[in-house]
């Protein structure tokens, strides 16, 4: 037992890979060509991809909507773990890293059962069905990430989960002398989310923080 969460050095990091995490070639494929572009670090990690995975088999995900594709590793790792017949809804703005995204969607068979929606995501998330999804994920621009929860609170129905990323934001959110706008958009989202009665939520010491929410 331990009375704090364990510092995973890159000695811990690389068991867990090693043994936690179960990879596809094609997304360790996709992995490593994101990593050789500018913006690679926006990815999430394996071992996030492989939590959502195993969160989206949970709750026996049918309906999910994703907010910041980026070139859809985060899509790939949620797939993997939905039912048989699901449907999906991809959020991003760049058809250059999305037709990345939809090579290896091709590749795995499932670029059918993703709608991706090139435009603004809260113009994308108004013209979808209230209380039809069942998982949602929030990694976009951070100044809109209280708009994009509360749009993701109306899509879910009851007891549906939404997934949050970044919300330490490097560890900018505990100093209070950082004070960008990204970083008091999550400090105050986080903060919100917290003590919000609409649902239950936890924070989870995943990559750069995540935030995992139920709507109740």
């Amino acid at each position: 037992m331990s009375s704090q969460t364990l510092n995973v050095d890159d000695r811990l990091l690389g068991y867990i890979l090693d043994t936690g995490v179960h990879e596809s070639d094609i997304m360790r494929r996709l992995r490593e060509e994101t990593q050789s572009l500018e913006m690679g670090r926006m990815q999430i990690s394996p071992e996030q991809g492989a939590f959502m995975s195993f969160i989206a088999q949970f709750i026996g995900a049918k309906r999910y909507v994703e907010i910041g594709t980026f070139t859809g590793y985060s899509m790939l790792s949620v797939a993997s773990g939905m039912a048989e017949g699901f449907l999906a809804v991809a959020c991003d703005v760049s058809k250059e890293w999305t037709d990345i995204a939809r090579r290896y969607w091709k590749e795995a068979g499932i670029v059918n059962q993703v709608e991706l929606k090139l435009a603004p995501a809260l113009k994308t998330l108004s013209t979808l069905e209230k209380q039809s999804f069942d998982l949602a994920f929030i990694d976009a621009d951070k100044v809109n990430y209280d708009a994009y929860y509360e749009a993701c609170l109306e899509l879910l129905h009851d007891k549906g989960l939404i997934l949050i990323d970044n919300i330490f934001w490097g560890g900018d959110v505990a100093n209070e002398q950082v004070t960008d706008p990204d970083t008091q958009a999550i400090r105050a989202l986080n903060s919100k989310i917290m003590q919000d009665k609409r649902v239950k939520a936890t924070m989870l010491t995943i990559g750069d923080g995540l935030m995992m929410i139920q709507k109740v």
